[in-house]
């Protein structure tokens, strides 16, 4: 085991696993079939203990149908703002379906998310960076150097400040579903904002007053298949510093939350929009 330590130089293999700006999807193309040893997680014997599966109907997270708010319905409005207070209070997290987002944004979304890590590395290339100012940030691991171990995940990330981003510096393979999309999704964050206010007591315009819904950041991330999947995760256990994040799940699924000290899946809902009651708002 000694020599095996010493021969084990982390800091190296994360800068050379970083400077071929290919993320995992470079592993994955170059036929690995062992994971490098950056990407080990520490085994967990706890886990399986406090799993519980999408079958078990007392623990799945609510779903909230928010096209009753297209009429002036105060009753139904009411109603609405109740479930989401109680899935808020309770769980930190709820689906949204009939959000007003058409399905047709929602998939081209997640293919021009896949289109852009599956193009050519040459062409990703471009993006590939460290620096969190520039207007698009392509890499794998924001935390590669200071985690205790990676994640097999690659990730494009988006920032809006106060104004939309200059379709210039957008890549061409998904330019127009990112400007679409972004738009979509701010309307939805302004209502839920609006809805969230209400829940708490407060004025509708509580929350977008102070200014929640002014900065967007949209991620895209990507898990390529993995020869040795028990070995490492694709995200692991991690909570959001935010106010609220919009989430758009693929069909495949995989992700879950803690609820009541256990592990629940969100089973992929076709159309729906998964909520987090981020750091900030909590």
């Amino acid at each position: 085991t000694e020599t095996f330590e010493a021969k084990y130089d982390r800091a190296s293999e994360l800068k050379a696993f970083d400077e071929t700006k290919a993320g995992v999807k470079g592993l994955v193309d170059s036929g690995v079939t062992e994971i490098p040893r950056i990407f080990h997680h520490p085994s967990d014997n706890d886990f399986e203990e406090i799993y519980v599966s999408s079958g078990d109907s007392q623990f799945s997270i609510p779903v909230i149908d928010l096209g009753g708010l297209t009429t002036e319905d105060s009753v139904k409005r009411k109603e609405i703002v109740e479930r989401i207070r109680e899935a808020s209070e309770n769980w930190g997290f709820f689906q949204t379906v009939n959000h007003g987002i058409p399905e047709s944004v929602l998939e081209e979304m997640k293919d021009g998310i896949r289109r852009f890590h599956e193009q050519e590395t040459e062409m990703k290339k471009v993006f590939y960076t460290r620096d969190p100012t520039k207007p698009v940030v392509y890499n794998s691991n924001f935390d590669l150097y200071s985690a205790p171990a990676a994640n097999w995940r690659d990730t494009f990330a988006l920032m809006f400040h106060n104004s939309p981003p200059n379709p210039q510096d957008l890549p061409i393979i998904l330019r127009d579903i990112l400007l679409e999309y972004s738009r979509q999704v701010r309307r939805v964050g302004i209502l839920l904002f609006e809805l969230l206010s209400e829940a708490i007591g407060l004025n509708p315009n509580h929350l977008n007053g102070i200014d929640c819904g002014e900065g967007l950041a949209i991620l895209g991330h990507y898990y390529p298949a993995c020869p040795q999947p028990e070995l490492t995760f694709g995200t692991t256990v991690h909570a959001d510093a935010d106010f609220i994040t919009i989430l758009l799940q693929d069909h495949i699924g995989g992700l879950q939350v803690l609820h009541q000290g256990k592990w629940i899946d969100i089973a992929p809902e076709p159309g729906a929009l998964v909520v987090n009651i981020g750091d900030l708002l909590q």
